[in-house]
């Protein structure tokens, strides 16, 4: 089906010009095509727009009327298309970023004053929340997504890894000891995160693929990282979360990692999401090139 503003575009410069090799010349078209154009527009409206000889043409009354009306759309359609246009070449515009809570405000946020500086007329609006948010339906342009994906209808580009750690504060342990085996930790209480792909509040999954399986149970499950997190530190249990959520209390001291006879379970990475827009604008090709630049050869989690 041919393009009916093209057909628009077509007959508007051929009444102009008096001549339709003229107007596909203008538009880089053949002349058969720009012919086929304003045969489909005649056809579409079952009117003839143009008196054709072999030396000019000229309009009809139906076609003086139609070319009054794509003089006052073609100039806004076109506005809108060089906008558009404008918006992939250059990054400007509002960019909507969803980030899970604990890993936005203690890895993204920090690093906005920076893009802004390299982007100044880029409006970022952060999400910030730990459930999976429907890019498509909720008019998200990027977001950041912790493990496993599975919708295909979603390119990614991996930001990082992030280990699985258990830890507790260094008086929890000595209170209560350190567990040496994977099984061990259901003497113990265990703080749970109620959103893990991972692991269920009251059970928790070891080795690569996640196959041993140690049934657990505490006085405190939340969908918050970083209220465990507090928790934890204050002495009341043993974490199991990823590395970017307990780093920062590993290093001042407050919590201490142990290490035990399996393998964490694989986390699945970090991730950076867009829908599969085969031409993402400009705005957001700079904001994933910002972030893997930011995140992929040293992720400031790193602590071991």
């Amino acid at each position: 089906m041919l393009d009916r503003v093209t057909g628009m575009q077509v007959f508007s410069r051929a009444a102009r010009a008096g001549s339709l090799s003229a107007a596909a010349r203008q538009l880089m078209l053949s002349p058969a095509m720009a012919t086929k154009h304003v045969d489909a527009l005649e056809q579409r409206l079952g009117v003839r727009l143009f008196h054709r000889s072999t030396r000019k043409l000229t309009l009809t009354e139906a076609g003086q009327q139609y070319l009054e009306v794509c003089n006052r759309l073609l100039p806004d359609l076109e506005e809108v298309e060089a906008a558009i246009t404008s918006q992939r070449l250059e990054a400007t515009g509002l960019l909507r970023l969803n980030t899970p809570l604990s890993f936005g405000v203690r890895y993204v946020a920090p690093l906005l004053p920076a893009f802004n500086k390299q982007h100044p007329r880029v409006t970022v609006d952060l999400g910030l929340n730990d459930r999976v948010v429907d890019l498509i339906e909720e008019g998200w342009d990027l977001t950041i997504r912790v493990g496993p994906l599975k919708d295909s209808r979603l390119v990614s580009r991996k930001l990082a890894d992030s280990a699985m750690i258990v830890c507790a504060a260094p008086g929890y342990w000595a209170q209560h000891g350190h567990p040496k085996l994977w099984s061990d930790l259901q003497a113990h209480n265990c703080l749970s995160f109620t959103l893990s792909n991972l692991s269920r509040p009251d059970e928790w999954h070891f080795g690569k693929a996640g196959d041993r399986r140690v049934a657990v149970k505490g006085t405190l499950r939340t969908n918050n990282g970083d209220a465990l997190v507090a928790a934890a530190v204050a002495g009341l249990g043993v974490l199991y979360e990823p590395e970017f959520i307990v780093a920062n209390a590993i290093r001042g001291g407050e919590l201490e990692r142990v290490t035990l006879d399996a393998d964490s379970a694989d986390l699945g990475g970090i991730h950076l999401v867009r829908s599969s827009d085969r031409a993402p604008p400009a705005k957001v090709r700079v904001m994933t090139d910002f972030l893997l630049a930011a995140f992929n050869a040293n992720p400031p989690w790193k602590i071991s």
